[in-house]
């Protein structure tokens, strides 16, 4: 076996823990092939020899090539406004076919996947690679190109904000967690009586302008107005998710992982008082998102790792 021959081989043995780390660090499966394809054509022009780990040199290299992809997407949401993004279909979903990007979401988690995409590339690498994959801050600081201290720095922040922290201490999360989740079940199932029942009777409905189809007005009162209105909602709650929004609990709606709209809700003796509709992109963008389940003692930590991909497998130590 030629030394080409070897390094290919090692390559498919390792194929499976790249994608996995790729798909947390951007969210999107097509992109994450790009990025393994990418780091096999960098190994194809490397000398054999001068790979002396090559588990830690394709995570690290994949890891590179992440951080590079998810610079490039902030540059580009940074555009100066009325000027075209660049491959960018506004009508179809990011991230490539859909079923592939549901599996990637339901896989990984949606709330998940949504902070993950607020977080900054270095905090995201930073954090993907310890927290998600236990690679030690020795070998991310240099991926992130910080200090062993900056590294660890990076992925505390990330940490902090994928947890968030309620705004009200004690049970009174976990009792807004029932009444949103009640309704959340009632939306999906397209159950209006169930909705009625954890609705307030003088609950208020608003929304912003984006939200709407034409014609729909931007604020609704009284529980049968807006119950009757969950019809149009329960079509997208298939894909909604609750999450921390600026430290409360609500809903998020966002098939293949991103986000395209936000519930904000209000709640009182077991019911919703009222929910906000929010689907601007500036103000989806001020939202302060958390992963409800790490904030009320529930974790979705052991889902992150398959038994395809091992926590740690010793490539990067």
């Amino acid at each position: 076996m030629s030394a080409h021959d070897g390094l290919a081989e090692g390559f498919e043995a390792h194929r499976g823990r790249l994608r996995a780390v790729a798909q947390r660090m951007l969210g999107s499966h097509s992109e994450a092939e790009d990025a393994v394809q990418e780091a096999w054509l960098r190994l194809a022009r490397t000398e054999a020899d001068a790979v002396h780990n090559l588990g830690g040199w394709l995570t690290t290299t994949v890891s590179r090539i992440c951080l590079d992809m998810l610079r490039a997407r902030v540059s580009r949401r940074e555009d100066p406004a009325g000027h075209p993004v660049p491959d960018e279909d506004p009508g179809a979903p990011a991230g490539g076919c859909p079923e592939q990007q549901a599996v990637l979401a339901d896989s990984v988690g949606r709330a998940l996947l949504i902070v993950l995409d607020r977080l900054g590339p270095a905090e995201r690498v930073a954090f993907v690679l310890h927290d998600m994959f236990a690679v030690p801050f020795e070998e991310i600081a240099p991926v992130v190109d910080r200090s062993l201290a900056a590294a660890k720095q990076l992925a505390s922040r990330a940490r902090r904000k994928v947890r968030g922290a309620p705004a009200v201490p004690g049970a009174e999360p976990a009792r807004q967690r029932l009444v949103v989740e009640a309704f959340l079940a009632a939306a999906r199932a397209g159950d209006i009586d169930a909705v009625l029942a954890v609705l307030a009777p003088d609950v208020v409905r608003r929304a912003d302008r984006a939200a709407l189809p034409a014609g729909r007005p931007v604020e609704v009162r009284g529980a049968r107005a807006v119950a009757e209105e969950i019809a149009v909602f329960g079509q997208n709650a298939h894909v909604a998710q609750m999450v921390l929004i600026n430290n409360a609990v609500g809903i998020v709606v966002a098939p293949y992982g991103r986000l395209r709209l936000a519930l904000t809700v209000t709640t009182a003796r077991g019911r919703i008082t009222g929910y906000e509709l929010i689907a601007d992109p500036n103000r989806l963008r001020q939202l302060d998102l958390a992963v409800l389940d790490l904030t009320l003692g529930e974790s979705p930590f052991s889902e992150w790792h398959s038994d395809e991909v091992p926590a740690n497998d010793g490539t990067l130590e």
